[in-house]
């Protein structure tokens, strides 16, 4: 009996070491425990629960991992991390707010348990499915497995988040998508990094003059814009990621050492983009104008 005893708790630790300290009935019945056991477990404080059917393993404090773990396992078979919670996962947006999003494959069930958001996707058939013995998946486009949880694909998710999140965050998931050469699917990207960037971008397009390579490496550095045959940079800078002493020293460091390659630069703040914008044309046009007096810009523009 104390030997059946202690395999048993040899299949259970196994299963919360894969699992990130979470196991389900389910899992712990088939190791060899009956519910009878579960229960008394569960009141001498060996397992806590989560959500029905999903218990933690040891003791109640859960970590993010844990926390995404505990949600697939609690909606079943085929379940899989989606939309927000599966941004965050893959490292593309800082925690959220809010329930944890699951994916499910079927029309039918609950939209909302306590902590849960649940999505019914009968597209996500033959995606990451659980087993006794940790996770195991079959091939299939739109789901996969990261760090051991069943998970949307990146292009996927970025789709998902379009329906559920400000349009703020799906820009920047996707620009993170794109930093860390994530496949993007059919997603189309300006390759900016941040809305400044993009409000710069477009600003440029509407006056239709010609147009800078986005986000360019140079001499281990990477500046936001640049025109190559003018050697001209233009650095779109907010006090989020700018603010501070050390930022401004940084910034004046990589300036003198584009000079030094022989580069133009220019600096604009938030600010300047948002209240003077035709002031910031004209300054970049006047310097494409010098540098390439026969091809900076349509003849006889005038900003404004």
């Amino acid at each position: 009996m104390v030997g059946k005893s202690a395999a048993v708790n040899v299949e259970v630790r196994q299963l919360a070491r894969v699992q990130y300290g979470i196991v389900t009935t389910r899992q712990l019945v088939d190791a060899g425990l009956t519910r009878a056991a579960i229960a008394k477990r569960v009141k001498a404080g060996r397992l806590y629960r989560v959500h029905q059917g999903v218990y933690s393993v040891g003791h109640d404090g859960l970590s993010e991992e844990a926390r995404w773990m505990a949600a697939v396992l609690a909606c079943g078979s085929g379940a899989v991390l989606s939309h927000g919670a599966a941004a965050v996962h893959w490292g593309l947006l800082r925690p959220l707010d809010g329930p944890i999003d699951v994916s499910v494959p079927n029309r039918t069930g609950r939209s909302r348990r306590r902590g849960l958001r649940i999505h019914r996707r009968p597209d996500l058939l033959g995606g990451a499915t659980l087993s006794t013995n940790g996770l195991q998946t079959r091939p299939q486009r739109m789901v996969t497995v990261r760090r051991h949880i069943p998970v949307t694909s990146v292009p996927r998710t970025l789709v998902d988040i379009r329906d559920t999140l400000a349009p703020r965050l799906v820009r920047r998931a996707v620009r993170q998508a794109e930093f860390l050469g994530l496949g993007l699917g059919e997603i189309k990207t300006d390759r900016t990094r941040s809305d400044l960037e993009r409000d710069f971008l477009r600003l440029w397009r509407r006056k239709r003059l010609p147009q800078p390579e986005v986000n360019v490496p140079i001499d281990g550095m990477t500046v936001d814009f640049l025109w190559r045959d003018a050697c001209l940079i233009v650095e779109t800078d907010s006090y989020a990621t700018h603010g501070g002493t050390v930022a401004f020293e940084d910034d004046h460091e990589r300036d003198l050492r584009l000079r030094r390659l022989g580069y133009s630069v220019h600096r604009f703040s938030e600010r300047q983009l948002e209240l003077e914008p035709e002031a910031v044309v004209e300054d970049v046009v006047k310097a494409l104008r010098a540098a390439l007096p026969a091809a900076a810009a349509p003849p006889g523009f005038r900003p404004g």
